[in-house]
């Protein structure tokens, strides 16, 4: 009754048989893309080989892989000669390589690499626009899937070394086709809340499975995010566009969590350090502060204050001689002068300069109606004008001129005619 059935393994060993001894899968050639690779301690390569819809396993060994010319890089468009069989005890099918040529980098750099070129000219990775990290944050939130490793390391680690934080989780997508929009939505979602700084990430994988963090609307999120942001991507040797866009990389998860807060321990001995320099800073200042007290009390000016006011005493003094001495002096000059006014010529005997003054008026008066015209006008004379200026010679008239004549009693105009 229960001869018809076979076990897994008689399963697996048939269909291994068949493909085995399939002269179509003996050789096969196929063109892909190398992902997951891994090189073995022994010299053995093991790497998916993909294209847009399928995948397959593939082991190339290290009798074979040692007579390549190049190293095998993840994301690389190789052309692969091998044979098809089936791993037993996964029942899983896989081609062994035997030869693997370059064929090419994959499309997915290539997206990469050209993104990361727009970016990097539009200015979204300089290090000046880049945020400080907060040295000691209250509220951090991560973006990130609610489950898995890297959201339970992120939690660990910050609640060992610093669990004064407080912690906010996002749950977003972080692989597959709607993974890129549900990382932006968590970013605006988590920036609203004003906290002092978001991390950004998931754990390691593929680059097919890390891609989300390669899109450009997740990078333009984080780079137009006002809080600061630290990126947390796969393992230490992945890169992503979210890293360069990010205010600050780190290798994991965890790597993460220990960037965006302090160690507690470190923080306390760092306190203590303190307490201890300041404390021996207040000895220092108070001990200093003693000496120039006693230093002030043995100064003679406060031993005898005296010594301060005397010198000022006999400054005073003579200055108050000089100054009686000028008063005296200037008081005695002045008497002098009046003395002297008093005794002089003009107030004794004013009438006498008085009448000298008088004489000397009438001998000049005399002078001057001696020399003026109108003397001369009584004694018979007269005085001709021509334009207001007196005419002193015939050859300053012409005929038709016009003239004054100026007479003791009074002036006539005539007129110059010419002489019959």
């Amino acid at each position: 009754m229960n001869d018809k059935y076979i076990s897994v393994t008689q399963l697996t060993r048939y269909i291994k048989y068949k493909i085995d001894n399939d002269v179509h899968l003996n050789e096969v050639f196929l063109r892909g893309e190398i992902s997951n690779f891994k090189a073995h301690s022994r010299g053995h390569f093991y790497f998916t080989l993909k294209d847009d819809n399928c995948r397959i396993n593939a082991i190339m060994f290290a009798s074979n892989a040692k007579k390549l010319k190049f190293t095998p890089e993840e994301g690389m468009k190789v052309l692969v000669t091998g044979k098809i069989s089936v791993f037993e005890s996964t029942g899983a099918y896989q081609i062994y390589v035997s030869e693997l040529e370059e064929d090419g980098v994959g499309n997915l750099y290539i997206a990469f690499e050209q993104l990361k070129k727009k970016l990097q000219e539009e200015g979204l990775f300089q290090e000046e626009k880049k945020k400080k990290i907060k040295k000691f944050p209250e509220t951090i939130g991560v973006v990130t899937a609610p489950t898995g490793a890297a959201i339970k390391d992120i939690i660990s680690t910050i609640k060992r070394r610093w669990p004064l934080t407080t912690i906010y989780l996002f749950p977003s997508l972080v692989q597959g086709m709607d993974a890129k929009e549900d990382i932006v939505k968590q970013i605006k979602r988590a920036d609203s809340f004003q906290l002092d700084t978001l991390i950004v990430g998931r754990g390691g994988g593929s680059i097919e499975d890390l891609w989300a963090f390669n899109e450009e609307i997740v990078a333009r999120a984080i780079y137009e995010c006002n809080t600061p942001v630290i990126s947390a991507v796969g393992h230490e040797i992945d890169f992503t566009i979210a890293d360069f866009v990010a205010d600050l990389r780190a290798p994991t998860p965890t790597g993460a969590a220990e960037m965006a807060v302090p160690q507690l321990s470190e923080v306390e001995t760092f306190l203590n350090q303190l307490k201890i320099r300041l404390q021996n800073n207040i000895t220092n200042q108070i001990t200093n502060n003693k000496r120039k007290l006693m230093d002030l009390q043995s100064r003679n000016i406060l031993t005898n204050p005296m010594m301060l006011y005397q010198p000022k005493e006999i400054e005073f003094s003579n200055l108050l001689d000089k100054l009686k001495y000028s008063i005296n002096h200037l008081v005695n000059q002045k008497e002098k002068e009046f003395l002297f006014y008093k005794n002089s010529y003009v107030l004794q005997k004013p009438y006498q300069l008085l009448d000298k003054k008088s004489n000397k008026y009438l001998q000049l008066i005399s002078k001057l109606e001696t020399l003026s015209p109108l003397l001369t006008l009584q004694r018979g004379y007269t005085m001709t004008k021509k334009d207001d200026k007196i005419v002193s010679s015939m050859k300053h008239i012409k005929i038709d001129d016009i003239l004054e004549i100026t007479f003791q009693d009074g002036n006539v105009q005539t007129k110059v005619i010419k002489k019959e």
